[in-house]
């Protein structure tokens, strides 16, 4: 039992670090994370930048929220619990919710293919 509730311990102090529920996590940890998967998609194609970082940006806070919670669900409880649907359901609609703050970054101009890197690149 107490295997299970140190990995537990570990998991949610992952998915804290991948949830978007710290004022610093997006900017230090998703948003770079996010950023690197739209640039290596963007090297398929350009036009592939925005939906491969909302995309990255998505799967961090998802896989985020479920590390978290389930995470913390085993540290805490005596005996496992599953993820219901109805939490992933949760998980999802703030997910989606960060997921259209980045997408508005990059529509505006805050955030874009670093030309320099596809230059050099030959794209």
């Amino acid at each position: 039992m107490e295997r299970r509730r140190v990995k537990g311990g570990i998991l949610a102090a992952i998915g804290f670090i991948l949830s978007p529920l710290s004022w610093w996590n997006d900017l230090v940890v998703n948003l770079p994370l996010a950023y690197a998967f739209g640039v290596a998609v963007s090297l398929i194609s350009r036009s592939w930048f925005l939906p491969g970082v909302v995309a990255g940006y998505w799967l961090t806070n998802v896989v985020g929220f479920v590390l978290l919670h389930k995470g913390a669900v085993d540290a805490v409880s005596a005996e496992s619990h599953p993820y219901t649907r109805r939490r992933f359901a949760k998980d999802f609609a703030i997910s989606i919710g960060y997921t259209a703050l980045v997408v508005l970054l990059i529509w505006f101009g805050f955030l874009s293919v670093p030309d320099g890197l596809l230059a050099a690149l030959g794209r």
